[in-house]
């Protein structure tokens, strides 16, 4: 009886918890709309919700808090009005906002008692990582990536946090692969999207990766190897236009530009003959020579026309006419837009989807590679894995249960759970591991974070220190750094325009050399980092910097390899890069060697997975769950 009337009283203060606690839900997407059903459920009834993203009508097929009648509203906004009606006593704060907005500031995350986050990017994840540890509130990390999830809990001083362990770069390809050889669908698809931009959207989006020298697929007038060869000014540069100074000039007239994309540059290409002696060379196609084709007789790989629509891969022939009324489409939205005016590349544009899915197809042929289902294209260019949405209720579910045991008190039993495809060798599907002790040489929860950076004083900038290493590699958002000469030489501000003048001068100018240490400092998020600075002549052609015990760094990824995005589906928060940058609720996890049911077990700690990342939290995944192509180019998953 004793044991009994004991276990009441805990309930009770479980219950009475559970009613005075405060949460804010980061993400209102895949996730999160599970997440708030849950806790409302639960009995929580003092609620925020913060997401940036409006509602789009590929949400609807597992958000199931949206209706096709909120199509264009705030995924916070309506999350809230549709929560109400589980529980109309609920006290619930909806914010359509970036959590990343300076007003959510550390004294605004000590108002809640847990923090659980439903996220679609890593730059997002970082800071409310930072934000959580500096307010001390335990934060619940969480993702999905098809039938694959995963749990954590993050607690200051007690477990890991989301970076302390090194997050792999993304995948990125050369661009002289992407512009003359081609070797996968995924090449195709990268090359197709940076199409896009020079047809439609920003003529420099796609500068480094299709640089305007001496490359068929970069801005050459449609003209013949030899007239291109005889082109010349005095400088002995040859002649260039833009490709959409080009395309405007013929009226984006789709037949011309599937002659010069599709024969004219590839017929150069194959005045390379260095690059077909071990290569089988790419075959040109003619759009006359198409048209006379008969249906079944051009479609190579004899797919069946069952299924879906979009499950369908299209022949040859229905490719170019693709092609050609994608470019119409597009040529008429741009005109409305007015002069100047660019297209952002969506994958929930169907115009948009269907350029790059034509063009994208046309090419693997010309390569002789199999051609794929607009499906498959999409989760490509997307760098998306369908979401599932009985996976993302089992996900909020476990973050529900690891928020109950932390407000009993019993954080020491909060485990990182993953839910696997596959049952592990103990017949389990959701597999509990303890949480792992914070890494003492993390730069962001150690008590003094510190790293070590190498590069060339005498040819990095300023701007470059901001940008590529204090924002981009330490994810600061508005970072003030500061010489640690005696006389605390400011070299860059938060405040805007205050230290505009230094950005493009060397460091070296700043009597900056080996040895000397630069203090960041970051008052948002409440961090601070010493940066020890090593001069070096001999880093790797094309690096501008290295930290030193950590991965190495080069020029900043291109957009069709590390943000080729799905658009806003499933998170709230922007990254810092370009628009859309990794939108989905997701975690990759390992099941290489499925760990042992008993969490407590030495050996499964031992195995347990470290929190990896490829676009942002996550574990090591075997790749042998992903299909063959994209095993190592998915980057952000949904």
């Amino acid at each position: 009886m004793a044991a009994a009337a004991a276990a009441l009283a805990l309930q009770g203060e479980l219950a009475q918890a559970v009613a005075s606690a405060r949460i804010l839900v980061v993400g209102a997407g895949g996730i999160g709309c599970e997440l708030l059903k849950d806790l409302v459920l639960t009995g929580f009834s003092n609620i925020d919700v913060i997401d940036l993203d409006t509602i789009d009508v590929s949400n609807l097929n597992r958000q199931f808090l949206f209706q096709k009648k909120h199509v264009g509203r705030s995924k916070a906004q309506v999350a809230k009005e549709s929560v109400l009606q589980f529980h109309q006593q609920a006290n619930i704060i909806a914010y359509h906002d970036s959590v990343m907005n300076p007003d959510y500031n550390v004294e605004f995350f000590r108002q809640f008692t847990l923090v659980m986050n439903a996220l679609d990017n890593r730059a997002a994840r970082n800071h409310v990582n930072r934000m959580c540890l500096a307010a001390d509130i335990p934060l619940i990390e969480s993702g999905t990536a098809g039938y694959l999830g995963q749990v954590t809990v993050i607690k200051k001083g007690v477990t890991e946090c989301y970076e302390c362990h090194p997050k792999p770069t993304q995948k990125t390809f050369p661009g002289c692969t992407i512009r003359n050889t081609p070797s996968e669908p995924i090449h195709c698809i990268v090359w197709a999207k940076y199409l896009f931009n020079q047809l439609f959207g920003e003529e420099d989006a796609d500068q480094e990766v299709s640089p305007d020298r001496a490359d068929p697929e970069a801005s050459w007038e449609p003209a013949e190897a030899e007239a291109r060869a005889r082109a010349s000014n005095e400088d002995g540069d040859i002649k260039r236009v833009s490709t959409k100074e080009w395309a405007k000039s013929t009226g984006y007239d789709s037949v011309k530009l599937f002659t010069k994309l599709f024969k004219d540059d590839i017929r150069y290409l194959l005045t390379m003959d260095k690059l077909w002696r071990k290569r089988k060379a790419p075959i040109p196609l003619d759009w006359n020579e198409i048209q006379n084709q008969d249906n079944c007789t051009s479609n190579q790989q004899n797919e069946s026309p069952l299924g879906l629509k979009d499950q369908q891969v299209l022949d040859v022939k229905s490719n170019a006419h693709l092609f050609a009324k994608s470019i119409e489409t597009l040529r008429v939205q741009l005109a409305e837009k007015g002069d100047g005016a660019e297209l952002v590349w969506d994958k929930d544009e169907p115009s948009a989807m269907d350029f790059v899915t034509s063009a994208a197809n046309l090419r693997m042929h010309i390569f002789s590679m199999n051609m794929k289902s607009k499906f498959d294209i999409k989760s490509m260019a997307g760098n998306i894995i369908p979401a599932i949405a009985t996976t993302n209720a089992i996900i909020a579910g476990l973050i529900v249960l690891e928020g109950l045991k932390i407000l009993s008190g019993k954080i020491e039993q909060c485990r990182a759970i993953f839910l696997n495809k596959q049952p592990n060798p103990k017949k389990k599907l959701l597999v509990p591991c303890a949480l792992d002790p914070p890494n003492p040489n993390c730069y962001v929860c150690a008590s003094k974070p510190e790293v070590t950076v190498k590069l060339n004083v005498h040819k990095v900038t300023v701007l470059t220190l901001q940008d590529k290493i204090v924002k981009e590699k330490f994810n600061m958002v508005a970072p003030d750094v500061q010489i640690e000469d005696g006389k605390g030489t400011i070299l860059i501000s938060s405040e805007e325009g205050e230290t505009e003048a230094n950005n493009h001068k060397k460091l070296s100018e700043f009597g900056i050399r080996n040895g000397t240490r630069l203090q960041a400092d970051d008052f948002l998020q409440d961090y601070t980092l010493l940066i020890n600075v090593i001069h070096s002549e001999d880093l790797a052609k094309d690096l501008e910097f290295e930290v030193v015990g950590d991965e190495i760094i080069g020029p900043k990824s291109e957009p069709s390899t590390k943000n080729i995005t799905n658009g806003s589906d499933d998170g709230a928060q922007p990254s810092t890069s370009t628009a859309h940058d990794d939108d989905d609720d997701v975690l990759i996890v390992d099941t290489e060697e499925g760990p042992s049911n008993n969490a407590d077990d030495t050996e499964a700690k031992n195995r347990k997975r470290k929190l990896d990342d490829k676009e942002f939290t996550g574990v090591k995944r075997m790749r042998s769950e992903l299909p063959d192509d994209q095993q190592d180019d998915v980057i952000a998953l949904d």
